[in-house]
């Protein structure tokens, strides 16, 4: 999947933003690479990916998938998209409060059938929630409850993968686990990566760098 954006900006935003690397311009991005946009808050990163993810109608402009006009994609299409080619972190998680860390993963694989119960607790051991496994994630601290989120993303095939802010809450060394894992699965899928955070501490010297 390619995505083009274009001349797109959000119509609450209308009067307040100019021309960027994002809005009211030409921007497209190819599958295989990693895009991280960087933004002050209330600049419309969320806003962005929510555009993308079909879930924010409210913007003038246009947006493909490959070839295909977003906004005339049937809402049972889109269930289809987000199961199989879009996945997302949100920045609020969506988690089930109630459920436990494997819970809350195991939900979205048996949807999908994505991962191995192996990979899963790989997964988990790497980002360090072995021994939150049975905890319920209300009790979770907010990084690791974005780990929580980020491996229940990647339970599922995806051509694209949008992370809107999933590193805020995590120290140094999670963030750079996390970045390495996503780079993994954006390889072995040739996916794209959009990643939106508040600075630039995150990203390689693969990635492009957008300004919002």
């Amino acid at each position: 999947m390619n995505i083009r954006c274009s001349n797109i900006v959000p119509i609450p935003m209308a009067d307040s933003v100019g021309e960027s690397d994002i809005w009211r311009t030409e921007r497209e991005f190819v599958s295989g690479n990693m895009y991280h946009i960087i933004a002050p808050s209330g600049t419309g990163k969320t806003s962005f990916v929510s555009i993308l993810f079909g879930i924010r109608k409210d913007y003038s402009g246009t947006v493909f998938f490959d070839n295909q006009n977003i906004a005339h994609i049937p809402l049972l299409e889109w269930a289809n998209i987000r199961r199989n080619k879009v996945s997302m972190v949100f920045q609020g998680l969506g988690l089930f409060p109630e459920l436990t860390t494997l819970e809350n993963i195991a939900l979205k694989n048996k949807l999908t059938q994505h991962k191995t119960s192996a990979e899963i607790h790989t997964l988990i051991s790497r980002l360090g929630l072995q021994n939150h496994i049975h905890k319920p994630a209300a009790i979770l601290s907010f990084g690791q409850q974005q780990r929580v989120a980020l491996i229940r993303a990647l339970c599922q095939p995806f051509e694209c993968l949008l992370l809107d802010e999933p590193f805020s809450h995590l120290d140094s060394e999670n963030a750079t686990i996390c970045m390495h894992i996503i780079e993994e699965e954006l390889q072995q899928q040739n996916a794209i990566g959009i990643l939106t955070s508040l600075e630039n501490k995150y990203y390689s010297n693969q990635h492009h760098v957008l300004n919002l």
